[in-house]
């Protein structure tokens, strides 16, 4: 059982606060036996229209407060994660999606261990370097998130990058842009084998289409040789989440 984690039924209290803005969200048709070995216990694959998708995210973390208090020196900073989206059933029948992250990347050490102490989530402190905008409101035009290292290479530097122009557009119902945007929990296998569940909190995010969407990575190296043919191919979509203000919850242990 990780350190904060909550017994299941107790009230949930915030972890942290902060703002994501600019989320790049690169979408990827994979095979759902590569993804169904990582689900936690207690989740299913979430399906949009059949397939099963996995997402490329990259995006900016900006006026980070931890238990409320801003931490000298980590309040704003890039991540980059790999995710793919479950469901879960709680006892009373409410189905809850969520997201299931494969690799989580940040410039800081102090927050991957942070992360990994409290969650267990897949996270690693690489270099990192962006052109997103360093203030939210604005259209981030041609958009990009490097890091380096991680894979084969210790000195190659990866990105994801994409064009975005004109504003944002409400999710339209029942599109892939909103399946994959609307997910407000978090699922993560413990070392035990066990399940903690947070919560993410924010509201309905406005997007921008993406144009010229690309991933130029070591993805064997990154992410397992399992997803070199789907993350090598072109991908199946792409967009640009403005953020907002969010919420995240203390894990809570399910099983």
């Amino acid at each position: 059982m990780t350190a904060l984690a909550a017994r299941a039924g107790a009230p949930r209290r915030v972890f942290l606060t902060a703002e994501w803005r600019y989320l790049l969200m690169v979408n990827y048709t994979v095979d759902p036996a590569v993804l169904a070995p990582l689900a936690p216990a207690g989740t299913a694959l979430d399906l949009y229209r059949g397939e099963a998708i996995a997402t490329m995210v990259g995006f900016r973390f900006l006026r980070t407060r931890v238990l409320g208090v801003p931490v000298p020196g980590h309040a704003d900073f890039d991540e980059v994660n790999l995710r793919f989206y479950v469901t879960h059933t709680t006892a009373a029948g409410e189905v809850r999606r969520g997201a299931v992250f494969v690799r989580e990347i940040v410039p800081r050490a102090a927050i991957a261990h942070t992360a990994r102490l409290c969650y267990n989530e897949p996270y690693l402190a690489l270099p990192m370097r962006s052109t997103a905008p360093r203030a939210p409101d604005a259209t981030p035009g041609a958009l990009r998130y490097e890091w380096r290292g991680g894979g084969r290479d210790p000195r190659r530097w990866h990105a994801l990058s994409a064009e975005v122009g004109g504003p944002p557009a409400e999710l339209a119902p029942g599109s892939e842009t909103e399946f994959v945007a609307e997910h407000y929990w978090g699922y993560t296998r413990q070392r035990d084998g066990g399940t903690v569940e947070y919560q993410v909190q924010h509201p309905r995010w406005r997007a921008w289409p993406a144009r010229a969407a690309a991933l130029d990575a070591d993805v064997a190296g990154l992410y397992g040789p399992a997803f070199a043919e789907s993350l090598g191919a072109a991908p199946r979509s792409a967009f640009v989440a403005e953020g907002s203000p969010v919420a995240v919850y203390f894990p809570r242990r399910l099983r």
